[in-house]
């Protein structure tokens, strides 16, 4: 058995949005979030769990997502910050996956460029990657350096004539088993600051390994990646990354869509957990009419709201350009911590099949974990807040 969002449209309150955030979309964006979620559940849905029990990725999926045209809808396609983020959060509830897929291309692949380089790189490069005829990749975690990869950057960048050389390693790279281009943050070694290339992963030195054994997010190619005297022209250099200030331009970003990912996977969670109560039957009544499992489904219906309704005040905020680091970072520690919380009650309302990928739950469960710990754990994000509402740093 398997449910899904698709199938609960005879419940009340099928789309999980009790207190209508989706209504201050327009009445065109709404519309083309439909079309989302119909794409999503014609394309996504059906292959989502299979993919994940077998830890492969669908490229066939790749056209699709070329044709219905999600990348870049913001900056390219003029729609609003609040519709960006529910669309990450409905591919989310399709599949996590997918949505880490889509995560790290168009946005920290994608936002790389579109933030980091000249227009004149911005013109030669952003038309094959808004199409997805170049899959990108985004390498910033190395193997030795996570939270503290700002101040730790150990893989080095050369300037050699006209040319970069770059050496070292990165750990956790999505997409990057099968990506034509990855950015690749480096320490420049001779003023010490970390800089961005855009580099074609067919360069010699370059090799990516595929990470195994995951028990999350299984569907996404996560890569260790060895850079090994690899020559970079100088052209590939993005122009305005040069510190690591400027990559925290693109982080700000990203941290947001983490954070409508919490939101997803806790609709994911809704979805699936209230099916599973309404048509369960335990001591010859349905599981829903159970004081207990009433009270555990409004716990996670109040979390994913909350999540969301600090999401739409913050996409308003971007959509101004008021939006704030240390709003993302609350952001995204508040929405994941009551994403964790949400999944963990679904799994307990699922019982015993709530640890098989057959009714959904587990996968959802298992997935949550990871999107608790990138773009920056909940510790550091709390003290990033911290900061800011005290003046005082209390990161080491």
């Amino acid at each position: 058995m398997s449910t899904t969002a698709a199938g609960s449209r005879d419940l009340p309150y099928a789309d999980g949005d009790f207190y209508a955030f989706e209504q201050l979309l327009s009445a065109k964006e709404q519309d083309r979030l439909a079309e989302v979620r119909d794409f999503l559940a014609r394309e996504v849905r059906p292959i989502a769990a299979d993919c994940w029990n077998r830890g492969e990725f669908p490229m066939d999926l790749i056209p699709k997502l070329a044709e219905v045209d999600l990348v870049s809808p913001v900056r390219r396609q003029g729609q609003s910050n609040l519709f960006a983020g529910l669309v990450h959060a409905e591919l989310t509830r399709a599949d996590a996956s997918i949505a880490t897929f889509m995560g790290v291309h168009d946005g920290l692949f994608t936002g790389s460029i579109e933030a980091l380089a000249s227009q004149e790189q911005q013109d030669a490069w952003l038309p094959d990657i808004y199409a997805l005829k170049k899959i990108g990749a985004f390498g910033l975690t190395e193997p030795l350096g996570g939270s503290d990869v700002a101040g730790g950057t150990r893989t080095t960048a050369r300037r050699d004539g006209d040319t970069w050389i770059l050496n070292g390693a990165k750990r956790w790279i999505g997409n990057a088993t099968f990506s034509d281009w990855v950015v690749i943050y480096a320490r420049d070694v001779d003023d010490n600051q970390v800089k961005g290339f855009l580099v074609d992963t067919a360069l010699p030195g370059y090799s990516a390994t595929r990470i195994e054994n995951k028990i999350s997010l299984r569907t996404v190619q996560n890569a260790d990646i060895v850079l090994d005297n690899v020559v970079v022209p100088g052209f590939f250099k993005l122009a305005n990354a040069n510190s690591f200030r400027d990559v925290n331009k693109v982080l700000k970003v990203t941290r947001l869509a983490v954070a409508w990912q919490a939101v997803g996977q806790q609709l994911a969670a809704f979805d699936v957990a209230r099916n599973y109560a309404v048509e369960r039957h335990q001591f010859g009544r349905p599981l829903a009419s159970f004081q207990l499992i009433q009270n555990q489904l409004v716990q996670i219906l109040g979390n994913a709201v909350s999540s969301m309704g600090m999401m739409v005040r913050l996409a308003q905020l971007e959509d101004d350009e008021l939006a704030r680091d240390e709003q993302s970072a609350l952001a995204k520690a508040f929405t994941t911590e009551r994403m964790r919380e949400s999944v963990a009650l679904g799994r307990s309302i699922l019982g015993g099949n709530g640890i098989v990928t057959d009714y959904g739950m587990a996968k959802i469960f298992a997935d949550a974990e990871a999107i608790y710990s990138y773009e920056g754990t909940a510790e550091i994000n709390t003290l990033v807040t911290g900061r800011a509402i005290t003046g005082i740093s209390a990161i080491v």
